[in-house]
Formats: structure tokens, sequence, C-alpha cells
């Protein structure tokens, strides 16, 4: 029986879990970031996130090292709860990473149309009172189509191509927090929060999961690690990518309202690329963060891509959905037919063009948080060490706080009519899709 190709080791891991959580939300969405808690609420907004979430990456380590299922999720929940639990449970996630896809599709074009702005022309239609671009979508389609390829034709190619970005975005960044760090003014910063403290970061924390979602894609390509690779890796991968992730972010928000006064900046399009310029005088930082951004765009792209194509092909394995997702190619050794699925998802997102960013962030916060709280809940339930499961009950907690955050009415930032609309609709398409599930083989353990 074909399997998939053993080639990933410890800095691929890293390279895939890093991009597929940092993309172009610390410039697209900067402005937002800054306008729910201010520089501090957002920046101990990361912070917090990142540390709070070491729990969770605790479980999916110790997860992976006893079921190394690309199923993830759904091969964790079956082990205690029912098919249809496990079925849905694992389609939530899928919705976390596959939601990122056309999000960058269309990032790409609103970051292009920000140095040509003559890409903003030949509008097709509107979708919730938003314009969609001829040259825009022809751009996001373009690199979707790029990245599918990549990654049809292995995951040694993927991985390459993963930690070139990965290695160009941290690069830059160090360069942009030192030009800052220089040029910028402790008075920028203030106030420091946008409003109390407590709700600055606490509506910072509700889109936190959603920008975290990445360092428990690991798991999932745990089938793919070279034969040499030990298990404790996957736990240095998780943690070191939760730690940089957090960093990033936080660093980023700090080095914007430290080089230009950042209540400027709200309402900004691309707050991250005016501050720089405004705070320097010159226009070269612009093309350096666009650059950067476009980097980060690749990255995260491929990443979340690779992830649902991984995810799709275990679901379609085990029986859940169509089997013929589950069809490795010969010669590569991907999942190609789980690749031409999440493609063709990924351009059917592109046609809805900007009206999806700010729905897809709170919508894929609430996704990844379930799936947390569901990994977590499960390792608990068959693990016997009290140690552990205090552990593992830390992350239960965390999780659950980050998703009731999004569902309970009584938190500010609490889900919108449309949201509730996009997420059922995503669980109409799963209902729809699903298969009862068949008895397979499980993956080897090492």
């Amino acid at each position: 029986m074909a399997s998939l190709a053993r080639k990933l080791r410890l800095h691929d891991y890293f390279a895939l879990a890093f991009g597929t959580m940092i993309g172009t939300g610390w410039l697209v969405l900067m402005d937002d970031w800054l306008g729910r808690g201010g520089p501090a609420g957002a920046a101990l907004g990361f912070a917090i996130g990142g540390i709070i979430l070491l729990p969770v990456g605790y479980v999916y380590g110790q997860w992976v090292k006893r079921l190394p299922d690309a199923a993830g999720e759904a091969a964790y929940t079956a082990q205690v709860f029912p098919p249809m639990v496990s079925y849905f449970t694992g389609w939530m996630m899928l919705l976390a990473y596959f939601i990122v896809c056309p999000w960058e599709a269309v990032a790409l074009g609103k970051i292009v149309a920000y140095i040509f702005p003559s890409l903003d022309s030949f509008e097709l239609y509107r979708v919730a009172g938003q314009p969609v671009f001829l040259p825009r979508l022809v751009l996001g389609i373009a690199l979707t189509l790029l990245l599918a390829t990549i990654n049809y034709r292995g995951i040694r190619l993927s991985a390459n191509f993963q930690k070139t970005m990965s290695s160009m975005v941290l690069l830059i960044f160090v360069a942009l927090v030192g030009i800052s760090s220089v040029r910028g003014a402790q008075g920028n910063f203030h106030p420091a929060f946008h409003a109390t403290p407590f709700r600055s970061i606490l509506l910072t924390l509700q889109i936190v999961p959603y920008f975290m979602t990445g360092f428990e894609s690991v798991p999932k390509y745990a089938e793919e690690a070279n034969p040499d690779f030990r298990q404790t890796s996957y736990m240095q991968a998780i943690g070191l990518a939760l730690a940089v992730g957090a960093l990033f972010y936080a660093l980023s928000i700090a080095a914007v309202a430290y080089i230009a006064p950042w209540q400027t900046l709200l309402g900004k399009r691309f707050a991250t690329a005016i501050a720089f310029e405004h705070g320097i005088g010159r226009h070269w930082p612009v093309q350096l963060i666009l650059t950067m951004a476009l980097f980060g765009l690749f990255q995260c792209f491929n990443g979340n891509f690779a992830a649902s194509t991984r995810l799709l092909f275990a679901y379609a394995r085990r029986g859940t959905v169509a089997p013929r997702f589950a069809t490795i190619h010969t010669r590569f050794s991907t999942p190609s037919v789980a690749i031409i699925g999440i493609t063709a998802g990924t351009l059917f997102g592109l046609l809805l063009g900007d009206a999806i960013l700010v729905p897809v962030t709170e919508v894929g916060s609430m996704a990844s948080a379930l799936g947390w709280l569901a990994a977590c809940l499960s390792f608990w339930l068959v693990e016997p060490s009290l140690r552990m499961r205090l552990i593992t009950t830390l992350g239960m907690c965390v999780s659950l706080l980050l998703l009731l955050m999004k569902l309970i009415p009584a938190f500010p930032g609490h889900f919108t009519l449309s949201e509730w609309i996009a997420l059922a609709i995503w669980f109409l398409i799963g209902a729809i899709l699903h298969r009862r599930s068949t008895p397979t083989a499980p993956p080897a353990t090492k």
C-alpha cells in the first residue's frame, strides 16, 4: 500500500508550524489589534496567549508520540467519544486551517494593490458591499495554483519552500524591531491601553487562537517524519513554534506603536507600513515591510494549505468523507486528490473577496479553541498519570475560556449573526459530506 513520504526533520516541523501561524495579520489587521487593546493590551494579549497555550502544546506533544495519525483531533477524540463527535471535531479543526487559505489569497491582492493602486480596477461584483476586482482575483488564483503545484510534487519541496519563507520573515522582522527601537519614541506608546487593562487584554485574547493556530499542525505531518526523527522532537517543535510566534506578534505590536503614535493608525489600511513610513520619514521601510508581508503570506498560505490537505486525506482514509481523497500519488507520495480538493475550495472562497477577512478571523478562532479543548479532554480521559492530568486540566481550562469568549454574548467581541451563519454553513457542508466511518489500520507507531 502506498504511504506518505517520510522526509521531515525538526527544522522542517518548526518551519511548517511557525509558518502556519505567521501570515499577514500583523500588517493587514494591525489597526484592529491596536483598536482592541492599545499597544500594551494587544502585546500582552498575544504574550499571555502564548504562555497559557503551553499546556495545550504539551498535550499535543504527548498525543503525537502515542498516536502519530494525520487525522489529529479526529483520531484523538475517536479514542473516547462516538464517531460523530470525532468527525465534527475534526471537521471544525479542518475549518481552522482551510479558512486561512482564501484569507491569504485575498490578502495578496490587498498588499499588491497597495504598491500598484491600478489593480483596484475592473470591478466584477460586490460581496457585503466590498468590491471584487479582476486583477486581484487573478493574483489570488495564480498563487493558489502555484502552492498547489508545490505541495502536489512532494512534502520535501513544500518544506524547503516553507523554511526559505520563514527565514526571510524572521530576518526582516529583526531588522524592523531594531529600526523601531532606534527611531521610535516612548511617548508614541501612550496611552498604553485602549480601555481598561482587563478589557483591552481580553478583547485581544479572543483573536489569539486564530493567529496562534499552527503549533498543533505538527501532528498532522507525523506520518511524514524521517525514520531517524526522535519522538521528543515533536514537543520541541511545538514549544519553539509557540514561543517564537507569540514573541513575534507581541514585538510587532510594540514596534509599530513605538515608532509612531498608535492612535493615529486606527482605521488605517496597512497601519504597520504607515507607522514606519511616518516614523522614519522615508518610503523605503514600506517596501521592506511589504516584502516581508509577501514572504509571510506565502509561508502562512503554504502551511495551512499543507495541514488542510493532510487532514482531508486522513479523514478520507478513516472513511468519514469520500475515500477518493485518501489517494496517494504513486510518484510524489503526496495526498494528491486531497490537494486538488483544498485547491478547489480555496478558489471558491477567494471569490468572496475582502468581505471574508474579519469574519474569518472570528470563526477560525472559535474553531481552533474547540479543537484544542477536544484534544485536551480526550487526553485527560485516557491518561492515568496525575501530573499529566493536572497539566491537561490547565489546557482544558484555557481552551474552554477561549471558546466561551466567542460564544457567550456576555463577553465583548462575541459572535455576530454573520459569524453564526458562517459556522452553520460549515456544519451543513460537513453533514452533507459525512460518510459512516469504516475500520482502517492505524498508522504504525515508531
